[in-house]
């Protein structure tokens, strides 16, 4: 029963913490960055604001629900250690978490003192954008991975198909992109798809312009990789978990690619960034999980054979 809780307690975990991720693009998008000012962790100088405007009060809700993410990654860890023995994979994975998460807090903090909020279009910005960004889809991998291991604590586990070698990088490296893609568009908003191209093939053109039109041709491609992984995932192995996960990574990165294109012709309201958003945690979960499993599934097949993928 302890080992169950723990497994419900971790999948909640991750749900809060992807919240926090959609919260932050929200932040982001609405240009309530700056809301605390250049104070942290106090906003504006206070514990709590008083009569804060609606920035303010985005900023500081994105503070409190980060605050509810570390004490329950930190929650998460200390249970592991209680109830898994030493070397298990889960209390690995629960500490990989809370790593992550320090890492994640100190990085967040960073945005505020070095100003990489509201207008600052930098390539400072960018970059250290793309390294938070990069530590955050391995906080959700790490806590995705906890959940899914404690369901078998003591599963064996073999050798990662070598195909996922490619698969993960490119998935960090089509999230960074997007999220350099969504700090054109909140910087840069275009009066309609023409002149969205037009400022993007423009000679003068900001770097964050002429960076985010490699954002759809690598999400389309990596979209062509994944379903190529699922498919033949779904068409070389028999067992339901894998199976399962499979589809799970077929359908989303299907939404994912539909829902790409209409953010990209609706020129990217906030409402529209943030379920983009949401899917591209959804199709990174589905893709680390996936390579855990299979992985597993090496681990009872000796000579591989259940992977002629790859």
């Amino acid at each position: 029963m302890g080992a169950r809780n723990f497994t419900r307690f971790a999948w909640g975990t991750l749900a809060w913490n992807i919240g926090v991720v959609l919260w932050g693009a929200f932040v982001r998008a609405s240009g309530s960055g700056a809301g605390c000012g250049n104070h942290w962790p106090l906003c504006n100088g206070e514990v709590v604001p008083q009569a804060a405007e609606i920035h303010t009060l985005i900023e500081f809700t994105h503070r409190m629900m980060s605050g509810v993410a570390f004490f329950a990654v930190a929650a998460l860890w200390l249970w592991g250690l209680r109830i898994f023995p030493r070397r298990n994979r889960v209390r690995t994975m629960a500490l990989a978490s809370f790593c992550f998460l320090i890492s994640e807090a100190l990085l967040g903090a960073g945005l505020v003192l070095f100003d990489y909020v509201g207008a600052n279009g930098s390539a400072g910005r960018a970059l250290y954008l793309s390294l938070h960004l990069a530590n955050t889809l391995l906080l959700l991998a790490a806590i995705a991975l906890t959940a899914w291991f404690s369901r078998e604590p003591d599963g064996a586990t073999g050798r990662v198909p070598g195909v996922f070698a490619v698969a993960v990088p490119l998935g960090l490296l089509v999230c960074v992109s997007g999220a350099i893609a969504a700090l054109g568009d909140t910087l840069f908003p275009a009066l309609s798809l023409r002149d969205g191209l037009r400022q993007d093939f423009s000679g003068t053109a900001h770097f964050l312009l002429r960076l985010r039109i490699f954002h759809p041709a690598l999400a389309v491609s990596a979209g062509v990789v994944f379903a190529w992984i699922a498919i033949s995932f779904l068409r070389a192995n028999g067992r339901r978990e894998v199976n399962r996960l499979a589809l799970a990574l077929l359908v989303v990165t299907a939404v994912q690619l539909c829902a790409g294109a209409a953010n990209l012709a609706l020129l990217a309201p906030i409402w529209m960034q943030i379920v983009h958003l949401l899917l591209a945690d959804l199709v990174w979960v589905s893709l680390v999980l996936l390579a855990a499993e299979s992985a597993r599934v090496v681990a009872h097949t000796p000579t591989g054979a259940a992977f002629t993928l790859v």
